[in-house]
């Protein structure tokens, strides 16, 4: 894939988005689902042209929703920047942004847009005026994974879901989901929930979904911090993920890309459509493709649509962005930051997204985060 040097991607609508997606990082954890060893042929990396200025080691760290993301662009990267390390830490998005309003990263993952208040702390980091500013990089399906033996299809829709992760529908034969599987053989089996230990944007984005479309059954704010009773918690998605894959009974949420590799089931949502929806990167892209920037200025924080009942749309997305100053960078990163964030959002960088289960920006969007990206300073 070679890198274009011009911004904006292919001509494609805003409405049909290119389904594409492999991501990958050099980050810590064990959940990678690429072959990171492999030695990416001269289609899969940048040109040299992106490596312009680019050099020594750039530290990045936070959401893990976009950690087989990252371990495929920063092996791409990598493979044409000879003499540029990119080491990102994948933790979590609440992990991420403190890193950077401490100003030990050059920039942040997160999979949701920086609060008023976080705003407010990146000023302190970012010089010369600068503040930190949304740049939505990936896009994808955040899977709602079972392991129920015995059942390989399943379906369920907002309230009950809602009630299944707050604690009040306790077993799997309860009338609710019979009701909304009945060919199924739904055993007589305790519900084991799994959510995230920490902070996380992928639990904010289900929490956003669930206040939207269940508000009668789910009382909580969506927050980065889980808030239901009861549950058993487990560190990152790769930890929910394995914990759902090893323990028959259990449900939990997790970026599609984990459910894929270690080929976890995932439930269909009845959303009203007229047929229940599948959480495929095409479905989530139907999704993401109606999404709006409610960021200003250099911001482009996105205001998703959890209520969509559009066929084949499937509503329970994120969107991670990368965090970076619009101005007052770290003078000794900078060149390296641009440069790596002007392969993500290029052509190239967002195609090798579907590949891994993830959807890439809208291109209309993409386009806007180009120009943001060349223009930080």
């Amino acid at each position: 894939m070679k890198l274009l040097r011009k911004n904006g991607l292919r001509a494609t609508a805003l409405g049909a988005l290119a389904v594409s997606g492999a991501l990958v990082l050099t980050a810590c954890g064990s959940d990678d689902n690429t072959d990171a060893s492999s030695t990416p042929t001269k289609s899969d990396t940048a040109t040299s042209a992106v490596c312009k200025d680019a050099k020594g080691q750039l530290l990045a760290s936070g959401s893990s929703a976009q950690k087989n993301a990252m371990d495929l662009w920063v092996k791409n990267y990598m493979a044409t920047c000879s003499g540029v390390q990119v080491n990102y830490k994948s933790s979590s998005s609440g992990e991420g942004i403190v890193a950077f309003n401490q100003g030990t990263v050059g920039f942040a993952g997160s999979d949701s847009a920086l609060k008023p208040e976080e705003v407010a702390d990146s000023k302190k980091v970012c010089k010369d005026g600068g503040q930190g500013i949304n740049l939505p990089m990936v896009g994808g399906p955040i899977a709602i994974g079972y392991h129920l033996e015995g059942v390989d299809s399943l379906v369920l829709d907002a309230p009950t879901l809602a009630k299944i992760f707050d604690s009040k529908i306790k077993n799997w034969d309860d009338a609710a989901i019979k009701k909304l599987n009945p060919d199924a053989k739904l055993p007589n089996k305790p519900i084991q929930a799994f959510h995230r230990s920490e902070d996380s944007g992928t639990t904010q984005n289900l929490g956003k979904y669930l206040s939207a479309t269940a508000a009668s059954d789910w009382k909580y704010e969506p927050e980065k911090k889980w808030p239901a009773p009861g549950g058993q918690a487990a560190s990152g998605s790769s930890g929910v993920a394995t914990q759902v894959k090893q323990v028959d009974g259990s449900i939990g949420y997790f970026e599609l890309s984990y459910a894929t590799s270690q080929s976890i089931s995932t439930v269909k949502l009845d959303t009203g459509a007229s047929a229940p929806v599948e959480a495929t990167s095409e479905n989530a892209s139907k999704a993401i493709a109606a999404a709006k920037i409610k960021g200003t200025g250099n911001d482009l924080a996105l205001d998703l649509d959890y209520t969509t009942k559009a066929d084949g749309a499937y509503p329970i997305v994120l969107v991670t962005y990368e965090i970076a100053c619009d101005k007052g960078n770290n003078p000794a990163t900078l060149a390296t930051v641009k440069s790596f964030l002007t392969y993500t959002a290029s052509a190239d960088g967002q195609k090798v997204l579907s590949e891994a289960g993830y959807a890439p920006i809208p291109e209309e969007i993409n386009k806007k985060v180009q120009e943001t990206v060349a223009s930080l300073s």
